[in-house]
């Protein structure tokens, strides 16, 4: 908006209400695509529109431009390594387009070859965490190296919930449900260790979704917020 360009996103039927009009607001026009298939199906569908008129439109095609893991491998990973003094032992992140885990992953890699790299996914297709990949049933994007990561932690959306309800009400923290996975599978990692630094990214705010039903669990009964 601040350079004057138009932009067009195709995002699921299914996204927040928040999330679409965080976009509208902008001056974005939303092209919603069929829900049952996921960002999988948005994406499928930007390609068709860019297909067809290749000379009209950019596309950034996060899951696929190198600049996505570049710029966590730049930025990111140093970031970390400065916070925690090098002392860093383990790190956590979701698939979704999985920039950060692949970015982050590799530099401090090379900052210190011990570090452990750890993949979170929705332990289902059918999951409700927005954002995240179930990479064995999804589109795997072209920037994702399975050999990057140790290990992959799977994450159900409940317990994802519960974990974004616990930050909101202990630590004051409103985040997205996949940073309630991330922070899920970084508790996970940390419970199997007697020492290390654990790190791992709370990726979302919770902005785009304050109208889903999981904070009713959160919500004093005799709330009439939520009816």
């Amino acid at each position: 908006s601040v350079l004057g360009y138009r932009v067009k996103i195709c995002l699921p039927r299914n996204a927040s209400v928040e999330r679409q009009r965080m976009l509208l607001a902008y001056g974005a026009e939303l092209v919603l695509t069929d829900p049952t298939e996921g960002t999988d199906g948005a994406q499928r569908h930007c390609r068709r529109i860019v297909e067809a008129e290749p000379r009209r439109y950019f596309y950034p095609d996060q899951y696929n431009n190198p600049a996505n893991w570049r710029a966590h491998y730049e930025t990111t990973a140093e970031e970390i390594w400065r916070q925690t003094d090098g002392q860093v032992t383990h790190f956590v992140a979701g698939t979704g387009t999985s920039g950060t885990l692949m970015g982050v992953s590799r530099r401090l890699r090379e900052l210190k070859p011990s570090v452990r790299c750890i993949a979170v996914q929705p332990d289902s297709p059918l999951h409700g965490l927005e954002g995240m990949k179930h990479m064995a049933s999804a589109l795997v994007p072209g920037i994702f190296d399975p050999k990057v990561a140790d290990e992959t932690i799977e994450v159900s959306t409940e317990d994802a919930h519960r974990m974004l309800l616990r930050l909101a009400r202990e630590e004051g923290l409103l985040v997205g449900p996949s940073a309630g996975a991330n922070l899920h599978a970084a508790m996970v990692v940390a419970g199997r260790l007697t020492g290390g630094v654990v790190v791992t990214i709370l990726c979302d705010s919770a902005a785009k979704y304050l109208s889903e039903d999981f904070w009713r669990e959160s919500a004093d009964p005799a709330s009439e917020v939520w009816p």
